[in-house]
This record gives C-alpha cells, structure tokens and sequence, in this order.
C-alpha cells in the first residue's frame, strides 16, 4: 500500500543519488586537473577532456537534482492528504517521463561503454608499456567512456529501480482512489 513514507523515501533515496553524481562529477573534474597538471601525455589529456566533459554533466544533473528533491518531496507528501488527485495529474506522469529518461540515459551508457572499449582495442598496443607518453589522446577518451559509462550505469540503474518501484506504488495508489 502507497503511503507518506514511501514518498519520502523515494525523494531521499533520489536526493542521496544527485548528491553522488555531484561528488562524482566533482572528482572527475579534480582528477582532469591533476591530469593536465601533472601528467601531460596525450593519454593522459584524453583522460582529462572527457573527465571534464562528463563530470560537468554529472555534477549538473548532480546538483539539479539535489536541490530541487526536498521540495519535489514536501510538496507530494502534502499532496498526498490535501489533494490526492495531483498525485495522478503531476506525479504520476513525471515519474514515467523519468523512468523513460533514465532508460534512454543506459543504453546511452552502454554504447559510451562500447564505444570506450572499441577505442581500447584499437589502442591496445600502448597499454602493454610502461611509458604512456607515445599513447594516442583516443586511447585515454576510450579509458574515461568506460570508467564513467560503468559509474554513471550503476548509478542509473539504481535509479531506475527505485523509479519503477515508486512509479507502481504511486499507480496502485492512483487506480485504488
């Protein structure tokens, strides 16, 4: 049965997640600087665009969604009791435009991570060194698509079973009323 609690377990669960891909973004972008600044191989600068890259969209998405979830949650739990129908009008569709995003955002993962492991296989030849300096900037772009492909799924795919659990509780609670 659908309850307050549910909601606010949801929006916690959800705001503890933007607050991961905001520490993660974060870090991949100290981890681009460190790269650039320390280690200056084409590899290396691979590494560091595409960290930069996708850890601004991190911790965007991070942040967004961080700021906006104890709002989103206050405002379901009130609704809950004082106007259970904009559960059905707001809610509801906003939770399988959600679940539809965040399923279009793994298969984008997926074939980030394909794409990374292809540039790899291309590239493979450098990694059997010890000297990274003669390694292509592509090499480094393919490491970083399959590090962040592989930490932004498991993320996603979390996310994307608590939104379907929360999207049939809130449907039974829509169907019932």
């Amino acid at each position: 049965m659908f309850s307050k609690t549910d909601i606010e377990q949801y929006f916690i669960a959800e705001k503890n997640a933007g607050l991961f891909f905001l520490i993660a973004g974060i870090v991949a972008i100290v981890i681009a600087i460190a790269l650039f600044v320390f280690l200056r191989s084409n590899m290396y600068k691979g590494l560091a665009w595409t960290f930069i890259v996708l850890g601004l969209l991190q911790a965007i998405v991070g942040y967004t969604i961080y700021s906006r979830s104890d709002k989103q949650r206050t405002d379901y739990v009130y609704a809950f009791d004082m106007n259970p129908g904009k559960l059905k009008t707001e809610e509801l569709p906003r939770m399988q435009k959600m679940v539809k995003s965040i399923t279009f955002f793994l298969w984008l993962e997926l074939l980030t991570f394909i794409i990374g492991i292809i540039l790899i296989l291309i590239y493979r030849r450098f990694l059997t060194g010890s000297d990274f300096s003669a390694a292509p900037v592509w090499l480094g772009v393919g490491l970083a698509l399959v590090i962040q492909s592989i930490l932004m799924a498991t993320a996603d795919l979390s996310a994307y079973k608590r939104s379907t659990k929360y999207t049939l509780l809130l449907e039974n609670f829509i169907h019932k009323n």
